[in-house]
Order: C-alpha cells, then sequence, then structure tokens
C-alpha cells in the first residue's frame, strides 16, 4: 500500500497489463489514466470522506478506484468487461471496502444495488466514464430512484462543455438542460490526453455537477418538459415554430394550441430553441400542458 504502489502510474499500469494479456476494446472507450496527482485531484473535488458511498463507473484496472477506496466509506463498481473482473480482484485486493458488480450500469437497479451501502451518507458518483456512453450513463444515474447528491466526472471536454453550457451559445442543447435541470454543473479542470493509456485524440474535464434541492424549474409534466426542450433542438438551424410543427404535428388544431401556448408564455416563435432559457422552456411545457 505504499505511495509508489499506485496502480495508476505509467509503469505499474502496464505491468498489469501484461501480467492479465489484457488489450484495449476500442468498442468500450477503454483509456486507463496513469497520472494518480490526477486521481487524487479527482477524490478531492468530490470532498470525499470516511462517510461517503461512492458509485463508480467502469473501473477499468482499478486506478481511480482504489483512490476512492482510500478516501470513502464504501465504494461500489459497476464493471461491464467480463475480461477486467478478475484484474480488479487482483489489483483491489488490499482494500475490503470496495464491490465490484459485473453489469452495464444501464441495465442494474441502482437503488437495489446501493443496499450494499452499509451506513447512510452522502451518494456521490465520481468515474472516468466511457466516451461512447457518457450521456446514456448519466441520464440514467439522474433519472434513477437514487438520491445522487453529486456526480464527479470524467468525459469527453467538449461532452462537458455541452453539459455546462450557457442560453445562446453553441454548446447548449437539450443535454444542457436535462442535467441543469437536476443538478448545477462546472467544469473543475481540464485532464490532458497524453496521461492516458491508450492515449485518446480529444481532452477530457472533470465535470462536477451539485443536486439542486428542488429542480431548476417548476413544470405540470416532466416528460413533456424534457419532450419540448428536445423538440426544440432537432434541427438547430430552424426556428422554434418550425421544430414545433415537427415534433407534435402541422393539422389547424395542433397550430392553434401552439400558438396560444407560445402567446402565453410570451415567446416570439422565430426564435430559435437555443435562445430560450430553462425558465422559458419551463413557462412553454406549463402552458402548453394548460391548454391542452
Amino acid at each position: 500500500m505504499n505511495e509508489h504502489k499506485d496502480i495508476a502510474t505509467p509503469s505499474r499500469t502496464r505491468e498489469i497489463l501484461q501480467t492479465h494479456g489484457f488489450s484495449f476494446k476500442k468498442s468500450l472507450g477503454q483509456n486507463f489514466l496513469t497520472e494518480p496527482n490526477i486521481l487524487q485531484k479527482i477524490v478531492a473535488t468530490a470532498e470525499i470522506d470516511k462517510h461517503t458511498n461512492v458509485i463508480e463507473v467502469g473501473p477499468g484496472i482499478g486506478a481511480l478506484t482504489e483512490h476512492l477506496a482510500r478516501a470513502a466509506h464504501q465504494v461500489l463498481a459497476f464493471e461491464i468487461d467480463d475480461r477486467l473482473i478478475p484484474v480488479l480482484a487482483d489489483t483491489l485486493s488490499p482494500y475490503d471496502n470496495i464491490r465490484v458488480v459485473h453489469n452495464d450500469i444501464l441495465k442494474v437497479d441502482l437503488k437495489k444495488e446501493t443496499a450494499y451501502f452499509d451506513q447512510a451518507g452522502p451518494v456521490k458518483v465520481v468515474a472516468n466514464l466511457p466516451y461512447y456512453i457518457t450521456t446514456p450513463i448519466m441520464m440514467h444515474i439522474l433519472e434513477s430512484e437514487l438520491a445522487v447528491d453529486e456526480m464527479v466526472v470524467m468525459m469527453q471536454r467538449e461532452v462537458a462543455d455541452r453539459i455546462s453550457a450557457k442560453p445562446g451559445t453553441k454548446a447548449y442543447g437539450s443535454l444542457s438542460i436535462a442535467v441543469q435541470y437536476y443538478m448545477e454543473a462546472t467544469t473543475a479542470f481540464i485532464v490532458p490526453k497524453t496521461v492516458f493509456i491508450p492515449q485518446p485524440n480529444v481532452d477530457s474535464a472533470i465535470l462536477r455537477l451539485v443536486r439542486r434541492k428542488t429542480p431548476a424549474v417548476e413544470v405540470t409534466d416532466e416528460r413533456e418538459f424534457f419532450k419540448l426542450t428536445k423538440s426544440a433542438f432537432i434541427l438547430r438551424r430552424k426556428t422554434l415554430w418550425n421544430n414545433l410543427l415537427n415534433t407534435y404535428g402541422k393539422d389547424d388544431a395542433t397550430k392553434a394550441w401552439l400558438e396560444t401556448s407560445l402567446q402565453q408564455a410570451e415567446i416570439d416563435p422565430k426564435r430559435r430553441g437555443e435562445t430560450l432559457s430553462l425558465e422559458e422552456f419551463a413557462r412553454l411545457s406549463n402552458a402548453l400542458e394548460a391548454n391542452k
């Protein structure tokens, strides 16, 4: 358990991969971090202490998992790649507060799995998310019945920009709204591509998401609110009006319903979706529901 024994050093990572004859699967978006200082920074950003229960997605060979186990009360890690299960059993053997679940995070009942945590305390998600499936994983966790207090997750820098984007910017879209509805999003720091094996094509960002006490806006129907926000960005260059017609229909009754609702919400149908704030989308969504 000496510092130099950290899983995350380049030499130790290579040694573990050789010992287990492991080769990377491109389809699983595997890039292993080989810089212990960055891992310590991630744990510090998440403000983890011995009262914290942590969920990790895609532990890989256990580089981040090890740092989490040292700081947290318990760690629950989900790994989809069966080839990594024996590797993790080996690398994480010094720690007795980790449970590795061999399953796809998108298919598990998080509420049921977290029964593993033996004490109440804040639940935080800390993970280096696979690039190709970052958004589905985040939405699965946010929409689950599990009350996650905070998420500190590594992802492609461009995706982090989209999530924390403000209205009127190029990066702002339905993903920004979906996440910001539940959480306050800030980019904590950037991770250069050079500290990974194999090296990805782009830099990563650590995004910190803190759950709001109540959602950012009050809506009559959450499902309809998200349907509306998605529809507003289907064709980014089109007006809000054109996108709404595409989603809801073009018959006279639908047009009248949309017109009335837009007027009530005081929103110009000629605007583009990317110019609307969460509050404006909420106003429009509530008007659409009220006029149904």
